[in-house]
């Protein structure tokens, strides 16, 4: 005699199902993981970051680069303190684009630098982090918006150049400090030239607008970015970066230095997904609308859908909820034959005094049959569903 086959269920997907599910969010993630290596391939010989002289991107330098070479100024780029050292001498302007990047130790050395050079030292947004070192006696305020602004000094440079695109960072000095003061907002300049011996002098700029491809033939920029850094027949372009080896992260926390390297695009880009991907949840949630019972296309045993339920209760390891339904059913049907009404079944006041007239001794405690706590494994599970198979035998048979 052959033995019935018995069929199993799983509650599993396929890997076909899964596939189906997730094939179009894949494709959208490979669609814009290849567009961007893409983007990245046909750009990467040509851009460059902000402020780069080779750079012709909005933000970048290039445009007031060529000017300078076509007037004569040798420009040397600089992507390390030993380049820039290296080549600033007495004949030199040297331009620091990010002063603020820079550790405590190539602060101190790029200072030594500037007292020791005869030249021009130009500081780009110079902040709070900087400033005691590479100029003691200038404190910076709170920044302002960059907007066209008017010189209100009498440094030649900017009083040729008329009116110019400046804010950001705005200083002020000690007193008795010599100093030329210019662009001034709420009091306080936005361009700042302290002399120094000689023909020294260093020049904080609160923003670097005025260097921008995409400023540079607005108001006065041209002439005044041309006078700042065309002074002395050789510029310095020092690109300070986290990757000069002359950097000891020791000595600062380079955490808010890597975010200030993040371009202002890619964190607005970060909040768009963001809010994109809240909307898609909200929109994907009301899409599933609320639960609706409909009829099965085909008829199911009792005991496989019996089956497949424990099944699931076992893999959900959810004895609490597989008890409360055992509970519940046995209370529902023996209710009827205590003559208690079907809504008071789950009624302990109710049902327990009923039934204890009707089984004055029963071989286990009914209230901790019908209303106990939850079993603790799978075997006090089954012995809960064997004595309420018992009770209710006793119950229809008394």
């Amino acid at each position: 005699m052959s033995r019935p086959v018995t069929s199993t269920t799983s509650t599993a997907p396929s890997a076909r199902q899964v596939w189906t599910r997730t094939r179009g969010a894949a494709l959208v993630l490979a669609l814009v993981l290849i567009g961007g290596l893409v983007l990245a391939t046909v750009r990467s010989t040509e851009a460059h970051g902000a402020l780069d002289p080779r750079s012709a991107d909005p933000t970048g330098s290039r445009a007031v680069a060529e000017l300078l070479k076509a007037r004569g100024v040798t420009l040397t780029l600089a992507t390390t303190l030993d380049e820039a050292t290296a080549a600033t001498d007495t004949g030199s302007t040297l331009l620091v684009t990010t002063p603020d990047l820079l550790t405590g130790a190539q602060q101190s050395t790029l200072r030594r630098t500037m007292t020791d050079s005869v030249g021009r030292t130009v500081l780009l947004g110079a902040g709070p982090s900087s400033l005691p070192t590479l100029t003691p006696g200038v404190t910076s305020a709170t920044s302002t918006p960059v907007e066209n602004r008017d010189p209100s000094c009498t440094l030649s440079a900017a009083t040729r150049a008329g009116s110019v695109d400046l804010g950001g960072e705005r200083y002020a000095t000690a007193p008795g400090t010599s100093a030329d003061s210019c662009y001034p907002s709420d009091g306080l300049p936005s361009l700042l030239r302290l002399p120094g011996p000689n023909s020294t002098d260093t020049v904080l700029l609160g923003s670097p607008d005025i260097l921008y491809n995409n400023r540079l033939d607005q108001q006065g920029n041209a002439s005044l970015a041309l006078q700042l850094l065309g002074s002395r027949p050789h510029l310095v372009w020092y690109l300070p970066s986290l990757t000069d080896a002359s950097a000891d992260a020791s000595d600062d926390d380079t955490t808010g230095d890597f975010l200030a390297l993040i371009p202002s695009g890619w964190l607005w880009g970060t909040l768009q997904l963001a809010i994109a991907a809240v909307l898609a949840a909200i929109w994907r949630g009301r899409r599933l609308g609320p639960l609706v019972t409909e009829r099965l296309p085909v008829a199911l045993r009792a005991s496989e859908a019996t089956e497949g339920r424990a099944r699931l209760y076992r893999k959900a390891n959810a004895r609490d909820r597989a008890a409360s339904v055992l509970r519940t059913a046995t209370r529902t049907r023996i209710a009827p034959l205590l003559g208690v009404p079907v809504q008071d079944a789950h009624s302990s006041d109710r049902l327990l005094p009923a039934l204890s007239a009707r089984l004055p001794e029963t071989t286990a405690d009914p209230t901790n049959l019908l209303f106990g706590p939850t079993p603790a494994d799978d075997a006090t599970l089954i012995r809960l569903a064997d004595q309420l198979d018992a009770l209710e035998r006793e119950v229809r048979t008394s």
